[in-house]
């Protein structure tokens, strides 16, 4: 697992530089504070034995000149580390993104939205927190446990072997627990919080076809569970997860008065006459500890943040591991461009038994076909091996360069014209208003405040189901690719418009579609009288 989290943390691109420099800036902050609470200990003790002022000066000084400068460098740590992190999130994420989609598509075609979302967002969050939580502060306290006890050596090496023990209960066991909790809050935890990502997904996404079907209720309970195990994760991490909290201040505890019970016991009844421990070294080992403790307090929260982070970091390398795998059998280019071909094709998921029978598919470039049969026959799943983010289970297919029309396309917060340039990103205005009067958005985008320029708040939720359908059916034909596979485009249509709308884009003649191109739509009904080369008519597979 720890193997996982080299791997991922490769994709953060992390520059020894910027990691060194953050080290030093933190080294820099608790160094002042060590530095303060041993010079402040001289001070005090120094003054109450009324020397002449001038005796006082550079430590008074010493003493402000530490006080701010550690400050100073915390606000610089803080630069430098989150300039780090926020560099490697944004290089991890454009690795990623890059190698799903140049990888095999069903990798991510194959995870539940819910799912997809984790790795790609929480997940690559949580490996660049693994710099800020981690990465330094273990380092940093490495060099600070090891300096605060090196300074109480040279005036004490009992109360420094009673530092030394206190900071590893602090620095090691605390962690030790704090890793345990996390590891039972996220390794059972994201499970569920993954399947209550999906459910509240599809309920929010879908609640009114799910009410209809009379499932929403059941997706809500499902959710509702999966929320319930979450929280059950999180009590039982809560009981290592304490004793790790009392840690540290039992250690601080034990350390401070391990220390003034040695520093009474070497402290001479004349103050220190005897020569076995001065009042200013007395206070010394008494305070040292209390700003040593300060370099462990980061400890287990880097445990915590390292135990989440290789959790996420076996499942981000799962995802580019199966995105990288060979496809069982591939979908091949055909030098005809839109000429789409299949044979004994039989389509299902990776994993699962195939959803269809055999297929046999042979459309010349400007063919036009329709799919049509009931829900859960696999017609979207026929039409992603079409596309090549599946690969089938039987047979070949040939294609050159699809664009799935998706039935759960996203609509992004942005305006109308850049949801549009998804498609292809030198669309003008006049192109895009074209293509809306074509899918018969016309007349409602004229009636908008800023026509394509007006926002869509939320997204999806701006708009009705008709409405986001039409927009992105006009984002497919803007794409430029020769084969057009269109999911359900008029669902949440009338009766009479999806009709309109399917004559059009099987007629090559409607001018719609260039005639050039091949189409290959999905629909639960084809409208009488509506031409098309080849109407692939879909019943449940035999062995369902």
């Amino acid at each position: 697992m720890f193997g996982d989290l080299g791997r991922a943390s490769r994709l953060l691109e992390l520059q020894p530089k910027r990691v060194a420099l953050s080290v030093a800036a933190g080294v820099a902050t608790l160094g002042s504070a060590l530095t303060l609470a041993a010079v402040s200990a001289w001070l005090i003790t120094r003054a109450w034995q009324m020397p002449p002022v001038l005796d006082l000066t550079v430590a008074v000084v010493a003493v402000r000149a530490l006080g701010i400068s550690r400050g100073v460098f915390r606000y610089l740590e803080r630069l430098s580390t989150h300039d780090t992190a926020l560099r490697g999130t944004t290089s991890a994420r454009t690795r990623l993104y890059e190698r799903l989609a140049n990888g095999r598509p069903s990798a991510a075609a194959a995870l539940r939205r819910g799912d997809l979302m984790t790795r790609t967002g929480s997940d690559v969050d949580v490996l660049g927190d693994v710099v800020i939580k981690a990465i330094v502060p273990i380092l940093v306290s490495v060099v600070l446990m090891v300096s605060a006890v090196a300074l109480l050596a040279l005036v004490s090496l009992s109360a420094a072997s009673i530092l030394l023990a206190a900071l590893l209960v602090a620095g090691v066991l605390a962690p030790v627990l704090s890793a345990k909790s996390a590891s039972i809050a996220e390794s059972e935890g994201v499970r569920s919080r993954a399947h209550f990502a999906e459910a509240a997904v599809r309920a929010l996404d879908h609640g009114a076809e799910l009410r209809v079907a009379g499932r929403l209720e059941e997706t809500l309970a499902e959710a509702s569970a999966a929320n319930r195990r979450t929280v059950t994760a999180r009590d039982r991490a809560a009981i290592p997860g304490a004793f790790a909290d009392a840690a540290l201040p039992l250690s601080i505890g034990a350390a401070v008065l391990g220390s003034l019970l040695v520093g009474i016991g070497l402290y001479g009844p004349a103050g220190g006459t005897d020569g076995a421990m001065t009042p200013m070294a007395l206070a010394i080992i008494v305070l040292v500890p209390l700003a040593a403790f300060e370099a462990t307090s980061a400890l287990p929260g880097a445990a915590v943040a390292l135990t989440r982070a290789r959790l996420s970091a076996a499942r981000i390398m799962a995802l580019l591991d199966d995105a990288e795998a060979p496809e069982g059998t591939p979908v091949w280019p055909t030098p005809h461009g839109a000429h789409l071909r299949a044979v004994g094709m039989r389509c299902g998921w990776p994993g699962a038994p195939a959803a269809t029978s055999a297929v046999d598919i042979d459309l010349a470039a400007g063919g036009r076909s329709a799919i049509v049969g009931p829900s859960g026959v696999g017609k979207t799943t026929l039409l992603m091996t079409l596309a090549g983010l599946l690969p089938p289970v039987a047979g070949t297919v040939e294609t050159g360069g699809a664009v799935f029309f998706a039935e759960d396309a996203h609509l992004f917060e942005t305006s109308i014209l850049e949801n549009l340039r998804v498609a292809r990103g030198d669309i003008d205005q006049g192109e895009a208003e074209r293509a809306l009067a074509q899918v018969g958005l016309g007349e409602w985008c004229d009636g908008l405040p800023d026509g394509v320029d007006t926002t869509l708040i939320g997204g999806a939720a701006a708009v009705s189901g008709g409405q986001r359908r039409r927009i992105l059916l006009a984002r497919a034909l803007l794409s430029k690719a020769p084969i057009l596979l269109l999911d359900e485009p008029t669902e949440h249509l009338d009766d009479a418009g999806g009709a309109l709308l399917l004559r059009a884009l099987l007629d090559p003649g409607s001018g719609l579609v260039d005639p050039a191109r091949t189409v290959v739509l999905v629909t639960h009904q084809l409208p009488e009288g509506t031409p098309a080369d080849l109407v692939l008519r879909m019943q449940n597979s035999p062995e369902e």
